[in-house]
């Protein structure tokens, strides 16, 4: 019995089934430009399996051989943006995201030096734009609700549950959010990203 107090007692509690997400980390970068801070975005290249032409911060699947998430986003976003580590400083974590679709992304803030030297990988990135801080602070999302159905499997027991076919399943849903700035269109995760930390910078007195 004393084993298993002293199991409890020195673990750290995480999300229930951490072992099996797939685990992601991107960084917002700020750079300063015309004297104003703005955001940094990328439009991924179309040559890509997963949402080609869509736009977003740099990052991507954290790997054995990072140190955490916080090496895995400025790893990625050096090989994105063509850029010297040097060139990243003041890293900060956001608050984690965990996916109704099986993933954890760990987002980060930093300031990001000489964006004129920016070379993108044309594999990854198609292009890349800044949009100032201030645009964001003054412009709300729209926001939109996408609903999830439930969908037993043809073999789901539902003799072993209450109101066996006419259980009550519990709606799913999640709010996207888009910013439109001149022709570009930010939604989905980099919109909640882009949220969560306007956010925080409302938030400071």
């Amino acid at each position: 019995m004393e084993q298993l107090w002293e199991k409890l007692r020195n673990r750290t509690p995480s999300p229930i089934g951490m072992t099996t997400f797939t685990k992601y980390a991107v960084l917002l970068p700020l750079v300063e430009k015309n004297g104003e801070i703005h955001l940094l975005f990328e439009v991924r290249s179309l040559q890509l399996r997963r949402q080609p032409g869509e736009i977003c911060f740099p990052g991507g699947k954290i790997d054995t051989s990072d140190a955490d998430a916080q090496a895995a986003a400025i790893r990625e976003t050096c090989e994105e943006l063509g850029i010297r580590e040097t060139m990243i400083s003041d890293v900060f974590p956001l608050d984690y995201l965990i996916s109704p679709f099986g993933m954890i992304v760990y987002p980060f803030v930093a300031r990001l030096a000489h964006p004129e030297q920016i070379q993108p990988n044309a594999e990854e990135v198609a292009a890349t734009f800044t949009v100032p801080l201030t645009f964001f602070l003054h412009t709300e999302p729209d926001v939109y609700r996408v609903h999830f159905q439930a969908r037993p499997e043809p073999d789901f027991p539902f003799e072993k549950i209450p109101g066996g076919k006419n259980y009550h399943w519990r709606p799913r849903q999640i709010d996207e959010y888009f910013y439109e700035y001149e022709n570009n269109v930010i939604w989905g995760l980099t919109a909640k990203i882009v949220h969560h930390f306007v956010e925080i910078i409302r938030s400071v007195d």
